[in-house]
């Protein structure tokens, strides 16, 4: 394993310390926001940095210790263990440095667009679908993030057809992408007669909130169209236009919101939507481009890949990307344990990135 870069991480302490003057000095404005948000991107590998090289200066003071003692036992035996000790810290830390300086995706910060689809497997799958966005949402809260539903098809017993929402919240997509992709259900259904295990799945989507500079969209590429609100809502459904479908003409890219009630509204949502799959299309391109580097690693946006498979009969959740098993469904399905999932996957990940810029 090579060494850490030491240079780099003289400058980043550099600049750490020069953004905390200039933010004691009194930056105001945009600026302000601009130096506190990248004091708060450098802390914690600052920090990190700092402990590393706090723990190395420990150790050149033990193994002096060390080598001083040598001719006494009981200080001796003190000396290797904690040179034995901080070597062990040492080690820790420079891991924790690395994954620190890990090119971060730019996205992580943001929230997201979450998608759950019904695939195969009817009125099961519909049902399924609904057992997942309720442990997103419960997931999600328990995170502290909100959740805006911005679409919904209801399934004939229940669940979704289909359904869209907007998760907002700090690192949201940083915790989520990963989730993107089929996810297999194993079990009785509440109509099944005989006992018979069935299986069905639902596809789920993961998207980056878009800004309005990630994706340049010209009013003339659009089609809207406006139409009555489909399903529950009384009278209003019927007499008010206030359902939205845009269309981006050069992609053919189509999203379709209903509030109910506000047209404007339902604008918005719409071209939060639109912006969000545009996104979602240009980095799915990049990623495609660097297949081959990727080779290995955990995916975060094929839908089309089985990802994980829910089996209810034997409370058993089975991650195939990490081939990771855990006997705990029902507490990932509440949504209170889906990071037991989530934190191995992440560390997959780093553990390849790390690899490769090893090999770089």
């Amino acid at each position: 394993m090579s060494a850490l870069p030491t240079a780099k991480l003289d400058q980043l302490v550099a600049r750490h310390a020069e953004i905390e003057a200039a933010l004691s000095a009194g930056a105001e404005g945009d600026e302000y926001v601009r130096l506190g948000r990248e004091f708060s991107d450098l802390t914690p590998v600052v920090e990190q940095v700092r402990a590393l090289r706090a723990a190395e200066r420990d150790l050149e003071g033990a193994r002096e210790l060390l080598a001083e003692s040598q001719s006494d036992a009981e200080m001796r035996t003190l000396a290797e263990a904690e040179v034995e000790r901080l070597e062990g810290r040492i080690a820790e830390l420079t891991v924790a440095v690395r994954l620190a300086l890990l090119p971060k995706d730019a996205m992580d910060e943001r929230g997201v667009i979450l998608e759950v689809r019904a695939g195969t497997g009817g009125d099961e799958a519909a049902l399924f679908a609904g057992d997942l966005f309720r442990m997103y949402s419960r997931y999600a809260a328990d995170k502290g993030w909100s959740v805006e539903v911005l679409s919904e098809s209801e399934g004939t017993m229940g669940g979704y057809k289909e359904i869209v929402a907007a998760v907002h919240g700090r690192g949201a997509y940083a915790r989520l992408k990963f989730e993107s992709g089929v996810h297999r259900v194993q079990r009785v259904p509440a109509t099944e007669t005989s006992g018979r295990i069935h299986t069905s799945a639902a596809t789920v989507a993961v998207l980056p909130e878009a800004e309005d500079v990630d994706v340049d969209i010209n009013e003339s590429d659009l089609r809207i169209d406006v139409y009555r609100a489909q399903g529950a809502g009384g009278q209003h459904v019927n007499k008010t236009e206030s359902a939205v479908r845009i269309t981006h003409l050069p992609t053919n890219t189509v999203v379709a919101v209903q509030d109910e009630r506000s047209q404007h509204r339902n604008k918005a949502r719409a071209m939060a939507l639109l912006r969000a799959r545009l996104l979602d299309d240009e980095r799915q391109k990049k990623e495609a481009g660097r297949a081959a580097e990727r080779k290995g690693q955990v995916g975060s946006g094929d839908r089309s890949e089985r990802i994980r498979t829910y089996n209810f009969p034997q409370g058993r959740i089975t991650d195939h990307r990490i081939n990771l098993t855990l006997y705990k469904l029902d507490e990932v399905i509440a949504g209170t344990a889906l990071d037991d999932i989530i934190d191995p996957l992440l560390t997959e990940h780093q553990a390849a990135l790390m690899a490769a810029a090893e090999e770089a």
